[in-house]
């Protein structure tokens, strides 16, 4: 079991920047697949960035290239998604996920086991 708690969401102008942290607790020894997902109301959740905790390589969906890059500090059990040039289209709750089953696309939610509750960025134009 893998218990993810998210933060940093907040309200911001367009062309901004925010940083959302993601704190890992149990079961996360080994190479762990840790992801970011956004979702707006009635719309699914869409894969934003992943990265493999030992590997150390990032992923990024097609919004997300040029403007975020996910890191982590492993001494922390921490992911870390920076954000910039913000746009209205990034509104959303950010979700951050632990636990690739291996069956699914990496940027898939369907390829999670565990989910954090969320935080909710806003962005205005």
């Amino acid at each position: 079991q893998v218990q993810l708690v998210e933060s940093g969401g907040a309200s911001v102008q367009a062309g901004g920047s925010l940083r959302l942290s993601c704190v890992a607790s149990g079961d996360t020894a080994g190479d762990v697949l840790m992801g970011w997902f956004r979702q707006v109301p009635g719309k699914e959740r869409e894969g934003v960035a992943a990265i493999r905790t030992r590997s150390d390589s990032p992923y990024y969906g097609d919004s997300a290239k040029g403007r975020f890059t996910i890191s982590q500090d492993n001494r922390k059990n921490t992911v870390y998604l920076q954000m910039n040039r913000l746009k209205s289209e990034d509104t959303g709750m950010y979700y951050c996920a632990a636990g690739g089953k291996g069956y699914y696309s990496i940027l898939s939610p369907d390829e999670y086991r565990y989910w954090g509750q969320g935080t909710q960025v806003t962005v205005s134009s």
